[in-house]
């Protein structure tokens, strides 16, 4: 694997843009009903995003509920949305653990459903099958006080990456999948908080690049960080801004666009963006192939994200 350096300036958007705007939409929850006019909104603005999916209806109690590919309305209007540009990403299989043999049946039918392999995906709430997830995020001291105020409650829970468990699917993520969410920071500048994005780390070698995102995971959040003296700051700093949301989650009320969130929208879209899906916007960052993390830097990112996790509640 090429190593790109970490970026020590701003870096050059295409077409002159001032700065670079992209949404990673987990899919829990969500419905045609709660979901499509936040789609429509984003449409007519001129912004494309990524906007996750389960691509089979679990066959056991949801974690999180929500529409499925097995729908097939649903899936029509996500095929609808990738056809307009919207990248369409993975979520797990559905909305409960899955197996192996399941989340790969599930991997075929998103290939079947989209005419491709998922290119980014993120972990779904307390699916066991997650990559790298609870404790097995971090590294050291930062392990160990995790463990400690969570009560050692996702303590070797999550499976996905450990070879011979009937949860495993690390080999095939490794080979399908192109990037992988994991730090969630409350910077609005996603760059800033993660300069080394989309980075490879040598620790959990079955995720090819991993990137991070902004918090914005309910309406309450994701107005509160793209506040217009945020929105300022963003394009001063010539940054990116990867928002990580539910727009399921208070964005429609009573069936209609919640005002605060649209004319948040409306604002960024009037400043001069790049706004592309996630993936789009990781090609760009990484043209050479992800950054090849160090320990150091592995160390600054979980004491970071650590840090807001403590502080602010950050994902």
């Amino acid at each position: 694997m090429k190593s790109a350096p970490a970026p020590c300036r701003p870096p050059v958007w295409p077409d002159g843009k001032r700065f670079a705007f992209s949404v990673f939409d987990d899919t829990d929850e969500a419905t045609l009903e709660n979901v499509a006019p936040v789609y429509e909104l984003l449409d007519e603005l001129g912004f494309r995003t990524t906007k996750s999916v389960w691509p089979v209806r679990g066959g056991r109690e949801p974690l999180i509920d929500g529409a499925t590919c097995d729908d097939p309305e649903y899936l029509a209007w996500a095929r609808d949305l990738s056809d307009r540009g919207f990248e369409i990403a993975f979520h797990m299989a559905t909305y409960h653990t899955s197996t192996r043999e399941e989340t790969l049946a599930a991997l075929e039918r998103f290939r079947q459903s989209f005419g491709h392999c998922p290119r980014s995906m993120a972990n779904h709430a307390d699916c066991e099958e997650n990559l790298y997830w609870g404790d097995a995020r971090l590294t050291g001291a930062n392990r160990f006080i995790y463990n400690l105020i969570t009560r050692r409650r996702n303590c070797g829970r999550f499976r996905g990456h450990v070879d011979g468990d009937p949860l495993f699917w690390g080999d095939v993520c490794s080979r399908e999948i192109d990037y992988v969410r994991n730090f969630v920071f409350r910077e609005t500048n996603t760059l800033r908080a993660c300069p080394f994005m989309p980075y490879h780390d040598p620790a959990r070698p079955y995720v090819r690049a991993w990137f991070a995102s902004s918090e914005g995971a309910d309406l309450e959040s994701f107005v509160r960080t793209l506040s217009d003296e945020r929105q300022e700051r963003l394009e001063s700093e010539g940054g990116a801004c990867i928002m990580y949301t539910h727009f399921s989650n208070g964005f429609l009320v009573d069936g209609r666009l919640e005002p605060r969130f649209e004319d948040r929208m409306r604002r960024l879209a009037a400043r001069d963006g790049w706004f592309v899906p996630v993936s789009a916007l990781l090609d760009h960052l990484a043209p050479q192939g992800p950054h090849r993390l160090t320990s150091r830097e592995r160390w600054r990112l979980e004491t970071k994200w650590l840090t807001d996790k403590l502080f602010v509640g950050a994902n």
